[in-house]
């Protein structure tokens, strides 16, 4: 099949779309990738970048298409509409101009925003293109959740937008069964609806570390609880902080935090201002290439969710990196997240915003011992090979794929 991915976000940002886009083309697909200039989430252009420069790329043998887009900036609500709106628009000025081929479908990966569904639709309108649409992100639900829009006014815009854009997509993709209820009601029928959940890259499954590795260097002694991710308002660090501060009295006890993102200025302060610079560690971002060794020196892996109806539904796609390398995990989120881990038995899930409960988990964990934690890894690693298996799920995909282009 000849497939075009479009999508805000790509190499060399860390998102799955980069893994899956890879793995179609290990099946012996044509991949083309509609993209814009990389940005998150420092919110300025990576080294190299402009918006004359490298605007087309090759990747690993997929040809990357690069759109002009204005960059999130601080990720202030004024500075993040700028830059989904200029992606939206620049790429939809250049879709008819990306390649000569005829494309047997269009694959959306719809992180945030919803926005990155217009270029296709324009494609589509223009050339007949079918689309495929992968929801990660539920809108406006999430806007409304992280606080980034308060505006009933415009949350019911956004709303009509949604559902402009999900009338005109053939099939929309799920990370999330709970996602299906919500998009029914935006006019979907559900035989349009798939679940297709996230997986995690091959490097991700334990791995032995060497005595010498950088990785060792960074890292404090004694017990470690690890969170990778985004450093958002979606992830509630209030809380994580909240906890870390009611044990701050146990010196061996650490909360090691590796990743970025905009609230990253204030959890320093926090850090500061609580006094915990001797057990709270914010490490910076590290290739994904370097995260199964971090995670494999970890004791527990950590994930977090703010209280909030809309991530109830959502399984944050760290939770397949964990799984993946056999490490305990502490959930302190509800819904879907913790009923994987549960199903699991791959580690504790507490209620979203409780410290008490996130600090009863974590001393829970911290009194066992390493053999039962390894036995609780190991559980979260079957459950990940079962449901979440990369090579499994691609197969999956290019059946629906070959499915849908056949009707």
């Amino acid at each position: 099949m000849n497939i075009l991915i479009v999508t805000q976000y790509f190499w060399p940002e860390s998102f799955r779309i980069n893994d899956l886009a890879l793995g179609l083309k290990e099946k012996g697909h044509h991949i083309t990738v509609l993209t814009g200039i990389p940005n998150y989430p420092e919110g300025r252009f990576f080294s190299g970048y402009g918006f004359l420069k490298k605007r087309v790329e090759d990747y690993q043998g997929i040809k990357v298409f690069r759109a002009p887009l204005l960059p999130r900036g601080n990720g202030g609500p004024i500075s993040l509409v700028l830059n989904y709106l200029s992606f939206a628009i620049c790429a939809s000025i250049m879709v008819p101009f990306i390649d000569d081929r005829k494309f047997d479908l269009i694959f959306v990966y719809q992180a945030s925003p919803v926005t990155v569904g217009l270029p296709a639709l324009l494609l589509k309108k223009q050339k007949k293109f079918p689309i495929m649409f992968w929801v990660q992100d539920l809108w406006p639900e999430s806007l409304s959740a992280t606080g980034a829009v308060r505006s009933e006014r415009v949350l019911k815009i956004v709303e009509k937008l949604v559902r402009f854009i999900y009338s005109g997509c053939d099939r929309i993709l799920i990370q999330s069964k709970a996602f299906s209820p919500l998009i029914e009601k935006l006019g979907v029928e559900s035989s349009r609806i798939l679940y297709f959940p996230n997986s995690a890259e091959k490097h991700y499954k334990p791995v032995n570390v060497d005595q010498n590795a950088s990785e060792r260097a960074v890292l404090p002694n004694g017990f470690k609880v690890m969170f990778a991710g985004n450093i958002g308002a979606a992830q509630d660090f209030s809380t994580i902080l909240d906890a870390a501060e009611k044990v701050k009295g146990f010196l061996d006890l650490h909360w090691v935090i590796i990743g970025d993102g905009r609230l990253r200025t204030w959890v320093e302060a926090q850090i500061i201002k609580r006094g915990l610079m001797r057990t709270v560690h914010l490490l910076g971002r590290y290739p994904v290439e370097a995260m199964p060794q971090f995670f494999s020196l970890a004791d527990a892996l950590l994930v977090t969710l703010k209280k909030e109806p809309i991530f109830e539904l959502t399984i944050p796609s760290k939770v397949q990196s964990y799984l993946a390398c056999a490490k305990p995990i502490i959930a302190a989120l509800d819904g879907e997240g913790a009923r994987v881990i549960k199903e699991a038995g791959a580690g504790l899930t507490c209620p979203a915003e409780d410290p008490d409960a996130l600090v009863e988990a974590v001393l829970s964990l911290y009194g066992k011992s390493e053999d039962e934690r390894c036995l609780i890894g190991e559980r979260g690693r079957r459950y990940f090979e079962q449901h979440f298996e990369r090579d499994m799920l691609l197969t999956r995909l290019e059946k629906l794929m070959m499915e849908f282009v056949a009707c």
